[in-house]
């Protein structure tokens, strides 16, 4: 009685002191998809611990207490651990109930104007292309820069994302700086759902080689790209996963057991997803014609809110439908939008993260790609559904042809292919969730790091 009662102490304790540090991948919150997967890790850690503490790094820490109350940000200027005790709780408490519903709607209603304000500044100047910038040596231009928060942490965990790659140097670099600090101090680490590649820029693949063998676990949200590149890095097998994307999970949550009646369609032009006026102008002929022809509704889906880049480049593509539905509202979230596919029997996407949401839910798409970027995001989430899954890339000569051939096949194979698709999502949960298992041993078969009560 006594020595279970002393191990029931022992193990309360361990939890009290465990902190999480969660690399989010996307700072500024604007993302769905990125949320999304946040929100599924989030849940997980929690069930397991439910006493410990999660921060996680972000710009946004009062939009943060809003959409994810069971986490705390971590922000700057000093990047540090919240208060403890009752002035913490106060903190927390205020932060979920008062300051987040406020800042989700302060950025709800602002963020609008803003980009129209931006837009406008950016003719002004005269700006055509904005991708150019001086030329920096790569050691300048990533520095070094450890939130002080990690120094704490019993834990440091790099959230789902595609960010290990060229495409987005910046937040590659950020993590793996992160990485490196903390297995240099002995704390445990990890990446999951993560998305690898492509990765050709030497001072990248130089930095990879450096850190990520020295990683505890890397599970990989695809098996097409990911392993063989890790394996290049000196990585070893023993420490590789393939679970599939984190947000299946979040989708999965969301499905229906109705097939939905109307085409979803999402287009995103950005630096890194360039699509040309001629493209942009078949797609939207495509499902609106298909929409038409099969008397269902349009439904315009918004998953990145940076920048407006899905608002600006989908909902000119509902002009003259016959059944357009409204996209969510700017401060609209995840699992709204993930409803909104629910009410689709096929969809139409350059987004990564809405073919994830319709897959997961037993949806069939089509991924629309024109970069080597999104080509192997699609063709690696194929991989992991086995089928459901078309691409079409937009630079094709016959791109209106393949793009209506694609949307009305899966349109006539969506009930075939509900149930198929649902259990590959749920193969995918639970190897996440196993992936996750191995995350909680590497803190719970050993020591907990001491934390200062004071809360640092």
């Amino acid at each position: 009685m006594g020595t279970e009662g002393s191990v029931a102490e022992r193990i309360a304790v361990d939890e009290r002191e465990i902190r999480v540090l969660v690399e989010n991948g996307e700072y500024w919150l604007r993302n769905r998809g990125d949320i999304a997967m946040m929100v599924v890790t989030v849940d997980r850690i929690r069930a397991r611990w439910p006493r410990a503490r999660i921060g996680v790094l972000t710009h946004q820490p009062s939009v943060l207490r809003g959409l994810l109350p069971e986490a705390e940000p971590i922000s700057g200027p000093d990047w540090s651990w919240g208060a403890e005790g009752w002035h913490g709780l106060l903190t927390r408490t205020a932060g979920t109930k008062v300051v987040g519903p406020a800042a989700l709607w302060w950025r709800a209603t602002t963020d609008g104007p803003k980009d129209r304000l931006r837009a406008i500044r950016t003719r002004a100047r005269g700006d055509t292309d904005t991708t150019e910038q001086c030329v920096v040596a790569p050691e300048l231009e990533f520095p070094v820069e450890i939130p002080a928060a990690v120094e704490q942490a019993s834990l440091v965990l790099a959230n789902g994302g595609g960010y290990m790659t060229d495409v987005d140097r910046y937040q590659a670099h950020r993590t793996l700086n992160l990485l490196e600090h903390a297995c240099a101090l002995g704390i445990p680490t990890a990446l999951i759902g993560q998305g690898m590649g492509p990765m050709r820029d030497p001072y990248l693949l130089r930095r990879a080689a450096e850190v990520l063998p020295k990683v505890d676990f890397v599970a990989l949200r695809e098996g097409r790209r990911g392993p063989e590149l890790l394996g290049t890095f000196g990585v070893t097998s023993d420490r590789v996963l393939v679970t599939g994307d984190d947000a299946v999970e979040f989708a999965y949550r969301s499905r229906d057991a109705r097939i939905g009646a109307d085409i979803g369609v999402c287009l995103r032009v950005a630096d890194y997803a360039q699509v040309s006026a001629e493209a942009q102008a078949i797609v939207g002929e495509v499902v609106r014609t298909r929409a038409a022809e099969l008397d269902a509704g349009l439904v315009p889906l918004i998953i990145s809110e940076y920048a407006s880049e899905d608002r600006l480049s989908t909902l000119p593509l509902l002009a003259g439908a016959i059944k357009p539905q409204p996209p969510v509202g700017r401060g609209g979230t995840a699992q709204e939008v993930a409803r909104q596919v629910g009410q689709c029997r096929v969809l139409v996407t350059s987004a990564y993260h809405l073919a994830v949401f319709a897959l997961a839910q037993g949806i069939p798409a089509v991924g629309i790609t024109a970069s080597e970027y999104y080509d192997d995001k699609f063709h690696g989430l194929a991989q992991m559904f086995g089928a459901g899954l078309r691409v079409v890339h937009l630079n094709d000569p016959k791109l209106e042809q393949e793009l209506t051939m694609a949307v009305d096949e899966l349109w006539d194979d969506a009930p075939a292919l509900r149930d198929p698709l649902q259990q590959r999502a749920v193969e995918q949960i639970d190897a996440g969730r196993s992936g996750l298992e191995r995350v909680f041993g590497l803190v719970e078969s050993g020591p907990v790091r001491p934390v200062p009560r004071s809360g640092g």
